[in-house]
């Protein structure tokens, strides 16, 4: 392993840039599921016979399809992002402490993809990761 010249409190600075980073991510995807399902709901459905909610259209399908099919590579992002900066924080704590060796295996893990489970997803991990 290279010699390593670690400033923890630039670490822990833009580490800590990453986490605001991820609470703007959370926010824009919680509107985006508002944005979709809104679109969905008015995508020039026909009301049913009896004045209430007709059948999906063939645009609030295709929107409901894309968002299931995109749920586990935005909730991937999340947690890569999130494995990411818990692995350069404990990787810089072992710096610290003088273990470059359990710095390495930190560093080395968090490297490693995250495993995404949705809910409903019968157990397959998100995106074919």
């Amino acid at each position: 392993m290279p010699a390593w010249d670690i400033s923890s409190s630039g670490v822990e600075f833009v580490t800590s840039l990453v986490k605001d980073a991820m609470d703007d991510v959370a926010e824009d995807v919680k509107s985006y599921g508002t944005n979709v399902e809104s679109a969905a709901a008015s995508a020039g459905t026909i009301s049913g016979a009896d004045g209430g909610a007709g059948p999906t259209g063939a645009i609030g399908a295709a929107l409901a399809l894309f968002v299931e099919r995109t749920a586990a590579d935005v909730t991937f992002l999340g947690a890569r992002a999130a494995k990411s900066v818990n692995g350069a924080r404990e990787a810089t704590a072992y710096y610290v402490l003088g273990d470059l060796d359990m710095a390495a295996t930190s560093q080395h893990k968090a490297l490693a993809a995250p495993k995404v489970d949705l809910p409903g997803a019968g157990g397959k991990q998100g995106g074919g990761r």
